[in-house]
């Protein structure tokens, strides 16, 4: 912005702010008077406030649009929250009702949850089975335009708002990728996005998989019927649960989840400033999946009230964590209706695992490592064995056992694939104890 020789001297004349706006500073001030630089614990800044209503009557004045006095609190509302931390933000009644029905599982849009980080708006990561996964997004991708609109200038929930619409509307990306110097763009189209968080199958006999894309209010009820879907003909040798690019939810559905697997102790605490932020979960003898081996797979899209499960099952030393480095996100944001429709998302609370651990901007790291990537089985030619000598003696206990077929799911998944195979040599370990 170039600036001309009389804005850079001219002393600033102290305008009076309109009446409006007098009104609606007036009112909490205490008439009690302050010593310079001291404020009172309940008192407002009044030097700040009038140079609030200065700034507010000269945007009144002088910009180049009009701007009428809701818009310019609004925005003003905007900014004070926004600068807080990436989470608290002012919801208008789209924005509020858009993240109410997130949260219970249904929503217009492409199926992709957001943060920011360093003034960029970044994937957290991509729900399952919409248009975001199907498109190829990954966890850290930035998005640097929404339909040729920069992401720079918007704020998080105004990006949100702009992802969503109509089922069947097309959505213009321009994503830069890790590691790659250009930009690229991908385009998808808009559907209803009905957020099943629990799945669950068997990989092989006795050996479960239970993934939670995200923690809404029933995902506690949906996971324990997928433990029990899974062990009704056998009781299970091993289960894999996986929480990655899973970017968190509801606090109290992760407590119940990791009250699956935990039958005492702690799982998480939160402390805040006011009373009533702080909390603590522990876990119930009511536990479905007490003593089946557990792997736990996360990665950097895991977040919030997925590090939470992860936490207490590390802590507990309940199970084996597994993959990458989780995302880091260790506060607790509540949504707080206003009187108009509108609402808050405010950070009012950190949360500790059973140890005392903040995740906050340090993350869940895994008791094993293991990098994404894709199992390449070896065309190695089969050599010849005694069963191919003429004259081998039989097995007299019988046939020999043939070898399963590799399943599609592990061939594509080498983190999954390592975690049944780890849970397989704790069972070894097991039985020679």
């Amino acid at each position: 912005m170039t600036r001309t020789v009389n804005e850079v001297l001219a002393p600033a004349k102290r305008l009076v702010a309109t009446p409006l706006l007098l009104t609606l500073l007036a009112a909490p001030l205490s008439a009690t008077a302050q010593p310079a630089g001291v404020i009172g614990e309940d008192e407002l800044p009044l030097e700040e406030i009038q140079t609030f209503a200065e700034v507010f009557e000269r945007i009144k004045r002088g910009y180049v649009e009009e701007v009428d006095d809701a818009t310019l609190l609004r925005n003003a509302m905007r900014g004070m929250l926004s600068e807080l931390d990436p989470h608290s933000a002012y919801l208008d009644v789209d924005e509020y009702q858009s993240l109410r029905e997130s949260t219970q599982g249904e929503f217009g849009g492409i199926g992709i949850e957001v943060g920011t980080e360093g003034g960029q708006l970044m994937v957290i990561t991509p729900i399952d089975d919409t248009p975001a996964s199907r498109a190829g997004l990954l966890a850290r991708d930035v998005i640097l335009t929404i339909d040729g609109t920069p992401t720079d200038s918007l704020s998080l929930q105004e990006a949100v708002t702009l992802m969503r619409g109509e089922p069947g509307s097309p959505l213009r990306l321009e994503i830069l990728r890790t590691g790659e110097e250009t930009p690229r763009e991908i385009t998808l189209a808009r559907e209803v996005i009905r957020s099943e968080s629990v799945k669950h199958e068997l990989l092989e006999p006795g050996y479960g998989y239970l993934r939670i894309s995200q923690f809404q209010s029933r995902t506690p009820e949906q996971a324990s019927q997928a433990l029990s879907r899974m062990s009704r003909d056998r009781a299970l040798d091993g289960l894999v649960l996986d929480l990655r690019n899973n970017p968190g939810g509801v606090l109290q559905a992760a407590a119940g989840v990791a009250d699956l697997f935990l039958d005492s102790g702690l799982i998480v605490y939160t402390e805040g400033r006011l009373a009533n932020t702080e909390m603590s979960f522990s876990a119930t003898t009511a536990t479905p999946a007490r003593d089946v081996p557990l792997v736990v797979l996360i990665n950097g899209g895991s977040a919030s009230a997925a590090e939470i499960v992860a936490g207490a099952l590390q802590d507990q030393r309940r199970g084996v964590i597994m993959g990458t480095e989780s995302f880091g996100k260790g506060s607790v944001q509540q949504i707080m209706p206003l009187g108009n429709g509108e609402g808050l998302k405010l950070t009012t609370a950190l949360y500790y695992t059973p140890n005392g651990r903040s995740i906050q901007a340090q993350g869940i790291v895994p008791d094993v490592e293991v990098v994404r990537g894709r199992l390449e089985v070896a065309d190695e030619r089969r050599g010849i064995r005694e069963i191919d000598l003429e004259g081998h003696l039989d097995n007299q206990a019988g046939s020999a056992q043939t070898r399963g077929e590799f399943s599609e799911r592990l061939r594509d998944d080498y983190q999954l694939s390592e975690a049944l195979n780890l849970l397989k040599a704790l069972n070894v370990v097991d039985r020679r104890r």
